[in-house]
């Protein structure tokens, strides 16, 4: 098996199906390949998908795994050489996954691929950034940053051409290739400490570490239908009020905890 693209589901059944038919129509020509859906404990009734989408292996968790978790669950059942991480508000195009793959099988020195993702109006999605520091999630989250904006859009790579290829600190995790085993830790690629949020900076951390490349492949491109869920309130509000919000603090706790002020 050459390539298992695993989509955790958590509430989002009509992206889910979306997202499955533009895999239907997208280039799989000499890729022998798996798709497999992990229902995460949602509470989304996916039997009527079994019939339009045949080829799809359907997994039941039987908790709540989070991101990381409910991929690694996916990962454990998949047989393919190359794993593709995607999310279930994704819209691919015909070459998308195809070009991903080929750049992955081609370049030994890159660990991790992901593609350019698109608003679904069409504009640029920021979805490569530089490691952040300490200060950098609250700054987002408060008026600070209005003060210091400079911060942020650094982080961000604003400034950057978003339409090369290029090695990158790291990647949003809604579409990421990899190879097995190159990055995995007791049999997992994710560290599941990371309930949500953060996982995806770790894993790239952990590639940098490794001396491998995390590498920004704009020639791909999907739409990503997303929503930044856990800044919908301000920190002070989310603490109480947000529990994605209070995931994304803990998970940035937990990571400069592994990490340190780096």
């Amino acid at each position: 098996m050459d390539l298992s693209i695993i989509i955790v589901n958590y509430k989002s059944k009509a992206k889910l199906i979306n997202c499955l038919h533009s895999l239907s129509s997208a280039d799989f020509s000499g890729i022998n390949y798996e798709i497999i859906v992990v229902e995460n404990a949602s509470g989304d009734d996916l039997s009527d998908l079994l019939t339009p989408f045949p080829n799809v292996r359907w997994l039941d968790s039987p908790l709540n795994l989070g991101m990381g978790g409910g991929n690694n669950f996916g990962i454990r059942e998949s047989r393919g050489d190359f794993i593709l991480i995607a999310n279930p508000d994704l819209l691919f195009s015909y070459s998308s996954v195809k070009q991903l793959y080929e750049y992955l099988r081609l370049h030994t020195e890159a660990a991790i691929v992901g593609p350019q993702l698109l608003n679904p109006d069409g504009s640029l999605q920021y979805s490569c950034a530089r490691f952040p520091n300490f200060f950098l999630p609250l700054i987002r989250r408060t008026a600070f940053g209005r003060y210091f904006p400079s911060l942020v859009n650094r982080y961000l790579m604003r400034a950057d051409n978003h339409n090369e290829i290029r090695v990158v600190d790291w990647l949003l995790g809604a579409c990421l290739m990899v190879r097995r085993n190159e990055l995995f830790e007791n049999g997992c690629l994710f560290d599941e400490r990371f309930f949500m949020y953060f996982e995806d900076v770790d894993l790239c951390r952990r590639a940098s570490l490794a001396g491998k490349q995390v590498i920004y492949y704009p020639l791909a491109q999907l739409t990503h239908d997303h929503m930044r869920d856990s800044a919908r309130l301000p920190w002070y509000h989310a603490i109480i009020n947000d529990k994605l919000a209070r995931e994304h603090l803990k998970s940035w706790w937990k990571y400069f905890k592994k990490w340190g002020l780096r």
